[in-house]
């Protein structure tokens, strides 16, 4: 039951995230340069939790944890890069892409570390 309930948070997520980008805008104020970027690469941080607790059931080692969950965010960010080429008034971006990945990577970083930190163990289980 734990591991549905991990799948479901991480397609749950998907779809919020797919929903959004079907927007044509979104009522964002943006308050400095780039805060575009860092809101992707927060969106794909959380994907990259959501991610490595669905994987977790089946990946033990917390190196493949890791990298699945970079790759998984990764591919799906390029997805959703070209799924946004479809939307009018949006574009796709590699920027955004690269700023997705850079998420992703940060939590696997922090969730592989988690081992050794007890403050960050509570995210990896």
């Amino acid at each position: 039951m734990r591991a549905f309930r991990d799948w479901a948070a991480l397609a749950a997520f998907c779809g919020l995230i797919f929903w959004l980008s079907a927007q044509a805008s979104l009522p964002v104020k943006m308050h400095f340069e780039f805060q575009d970027k860092v809101q992707h690469a927060l969106a794909y941080f959380v994907m990259a939790l959501f991610s490595w607790r669905a994987f977790r059931h089946r990946l033990v080692e917390r190196r493949w944890l890791a990298l699945a969950s970079v790759v998984y965010c990764s591919v799906y960010g390029i997805s959703d890069e070209w799924h946004q080429s479809f939307v009018p008034g949006r574009e796709p971006g590699v920027g955004d892409w690269l700023a997705d990945s850079l998420g992703a990577a940060l939590a696997a970083v922090l969730l592989s570390a988690a081992g050794r930190n007890p403050l960050l163990a509570w995210m990896a289980r």
